[in-house]
């Protein structure tokens, strides 16, 4: 497995430069930042990556100011008690993307971040504080009591707050298997915990944050010809 500055040298290879490269490192904030997100902006995270998973995102882009009005705001402690006849309504909503089981994802993670709330003292505080060590915890965490955040969709939502970690991108994967952390997409327990051991020690020895070598991977394959 290359070091972090291997990783660097094959990504200058195919963008020119360092600086070409650094400038395309994701922002990241400090958990101080993170815990003062609100509760109705978690959910509305959560919710924007779930319905752009296996869609446009330029027309959940283009129609966010519906979900925002459709939703309400949405205020958590609103949408756990979303009823029959809200769902009827949101079905037939034209503001928003009408998908009936995207739609009721939104009660199932307004339960959740109310449950992180009286467990952690707010949903942020506890995304916020996850040990990066333990990254694949918080994963496991939004996949098993979330609904439809498991892959992509969490990790993305994790990104889309400024929180640290990986996003294993077609990419990403492809470079992890290339440098030998594992032999294909890491869907199993023990891939993940041989990904997660590997971002440890590259983040270790390099000193660079997770999202940062995550985006280091994906640039080092290069264009598809």
């Amino acid at each position: 497995m290359r070091s972090v500055d291997g990783l660097m040298d094959l990504a200058v290879s195919f963008k020119g430069s360092t600086d070409a490269v650094e400038e395309l490192m994701p922002d990241l904030k400090t958990a101080e930042e993170i815990k003062k997100v609100p509760e109705d902006r978690i959910l509305a995270a959560m919710t924007r990556s779930v319905f752009q998973a296996g869609f446009s995102w330029k027309v959940i882009h283009n129609k966010w100011s519906g979900f925002e009005e459709a939703f309400e705001g949405f205020v958590p402690v609103r949408w756990k008690f979303m009823s029959d006849d809200d769902l009827d309504s949101l079905v037939s909503d034209k503001r928003i993307v009408r998908n009936g089981q995207k739609i009721l994802s939104v009660r199932e993670n307004a339960i959740l971040v109310c449950d992180l709330e009286d467990e952690y003292g707010s949903a942020a505080a506890c995304i916020a504080d996850w040990p990066l060590e333990d990254f694949t915890g918080l994963l496991e965490l939004l996949k098993k009591r979330g609904s439809r955040l498991g892959g992509m969709t969490g990790q993305y939502f994790l990104r889309s707050l400024g929180r640290d970690g990986w996003c294993l991108s077609r990419d990403v994967v492809e470079a992890l298997i290339r440098e030998g952390v594992i032999d294909k997409a890491p869907t199993s327990k023990t891939a993940q915990g041989q990904v997660q051991a590997a971002f440890n020690t590259w983040s270790s020895e390099s000193g660079r944050p997770f999202a940062h070598i995550s985006r280091l991977l994906a640039l080092s394959v290069g264009p598809k010809l």
